[in-house]
């Protein structure tokens, strides 16, 4: 049993051998990257949720990662695919390391750099990976740079080239001899077998993102669209009854566009993007899954929850309820300023300005997207008074000039496995910000999922609306909320939700 201590979705308690092959034996999403299962008999490892026969419990052993069974020598199912399995991550340093590289993070190979970026000497690192997976930072980044590539030859026609280099090989050559090594068999064989042509010249790429069901996607567009920077973001209607979620990009200094639509049939979300953003595919769909925030485990939050009479019946209302993201942590900071003692609708009218006045111009094939957001160097540049121009208080711009700065000299990169706390703390260095925008921004940004704005007075509002009486104070509905943790956030998507 190779099960290591459980993550904040699933309590450790439950992971024991005993618990896991009932779970696979039921085919319990709930458990859905969780843990994976080898299968000594075969050698083959699979998610919970594998539609294969059940294998005897005898020929079961269990891994919190794909990584530690890749390590033990297992290959990954090619019917179920480990690489599409939601993450089941906790709140910690060795989580936030794992983040990293399966953003692509050790693709240059530099251990010592990303090391320094943690705060940790490379053997340090290589400990603290070794006592929560059981793999080295470099075992841990080849299973996902395959595992990636994968994924783009069962769902892309990318030449094998691109393919090599989008999942952060530096050849081909490497890439072929790595993935024959561990799966014993060559790419060509993967493409051949998921039935897909290469071909060239392509102009968009379009991949598979998996959650574990329940999912409320149209409370999750309602609020992305209420909130959607204009020129910047959007939801739209393409053909009739489908909706989608678009938005210009820029990242690592590739400029394009992307477009999220739900598939529920799959319990997948699904991605299109341009053919050029190839580079920066796996950072890329490391921010899609936290804006979605498509790792949740809803079962588990919403049993915790459901103790509470104010909260139970707006689960069963509204099952699957997330906490909506962020692509851009800077983006989502200068909105949450934006948004301080005016309406989401006013907000929206001065964020549209600002990309107007300070923004760059974007190509996308969406009607009305046509900006990037400005750079926190191109709005600590500005002037107090040229940002206040835009129809805002002196003191107001004057905090979004203060924050431009502290993001431009990296203040947002928090550190890896910084508390809720701590993150709070730093952002309330900040001229302009306090609590209730700290944790708005640690909530949706940072993906804290016990972040709380208990100053909001929607908040405190919809509690009232949910459960009768006079308005809660902060200071009550903080007491009230100690027994919501760990996921205070989705309680206040609950309670928003609830409201509108």
């Amino acid at each position: 049993m190779d099960i290591s201590p459980g993550s904040s979705h699933q309590p450790a308690s439950l992971l024991t051998a005993a618990s896991c092959y009932r779970a696979l034996a039921a085919r319990d999403a709930r458990f859905d990257g969780v843990f994976f299962v080898g299968v000594k008999t075969t050698g083959i490892y699979c998610r919970p949720v594998c539609s294969v026969k059940t294998p005897r419990e005898s020929s079961c052993t269990y891994f919190t990662t794909a990584a530690a069974a890749e390590a033990a020598g297992f290959r990954p199912c090619l019917r179920c695919r480990p690489e599409l399995a939601p993450y089941a991550l906790q709140q910690n340093l060795a989580y936030a390391v794992w983040q990293r590289i399966a953003a692509g993070a050790l693709n240059d190979g530099d251990t010592e750099k990303l090391s320094a970026e943690v705060g940790l000497s490379s053997r340090q690192l290589r400990r603290v990976l070794l006592e929560h997976f059981g793999v080295t930072p470099v075992e841990l980044a080849q299973t996902q740079r395959l595992l990636f590539a994968k994924k783009l030859l069962q769902e892309t026609n990318l030449s094998m080239s691109d393919v090599a280099y989008a999942a952060g090989f530096g050849s081909i050559r490497r890439f072929n001899a790595l993935f024959l090594a561990r799966y014993g068999m060559a790419p060509t064989s993967i493409r051949r077998a998921a039935g897909v042509t290469p071909a060239s010249g392509q102009d968009a790429i379009t991949l598979r993102l998996a959650y574990r069901p329940p999912y409320a996607w149209q409370p999750m567009l309602t609020y992305l669209a209420g909130r959607a920077i204009p020129g910047v973001e959007g939801v739209s209607e393409e053909t009739p009854g489908t909706h989608s979620y678009v938005r210009s990009v820029m990242l690592n200094g590739l400029a394009g566009w992307l477009r999220v639509t739900h598939l529920p049939a799959r319990k997948q979300l699904e991605l299109s993007l341009p053919a050029h953003l190839a580079p920066v595919l796996m950072p890329m769909l490391a921010r899609v899954r936290k804006q979605f925030d498509l790792d949740a485990n809803p079962e588990i939050i919403a049993a915790h929850l459901s103790a509470d009479p104010l909260l139970a019946e707006q689960i069963r209302l509204v099952p699957g309820l997330r906490v909506p993201g962020a692509f851009d942590t800077f983006e989502l900071a200068i909105r949450a300023v934006l948004g301080q003692q005016v309406s989401v609708a006013g907000a929206t009218t001065v964020s549209g300005r600002l990309v107007q006045a300070f923004g760059t111009p974007a190509e996308t094939p969406f009607i009305g997207i046509n900006r990037h957001f400005p750079t926190a160097e191109r709005l600590a540049q500005a002037s107090v008074s040229e940002i206040a121009g835009l129809g805002m208080p002196g003191a107001r711009a004057l905090a979004i000039q203060s924050l431009a700065q502290f993001a431009a000299q990296g203040g947002l990169q928090m550190k890896p496995g910084a508390s809720l706390e701590e993150c709070v703390t730093v952002l309330k260095t900040v001229r302009g910000i306090g609590e209730w925008t700290a944790q708005y921004v640690a909530m949706r940004a940072l993906r804290f999922p016990n972040a709380f704005p208990a100053g909001d007075l929607g908040l405190q509002k919809a509690a009232v609306e949910v459960a009768g009486g006079a308005r809660l104070t902060e200071k009550e509905l903080l007491a009230r909320a100690v027994n919501w943790s760990p996921w205070r956030a989705y309680t206040a998507l609950l309670l928003w939700n609830a409201l509108s």
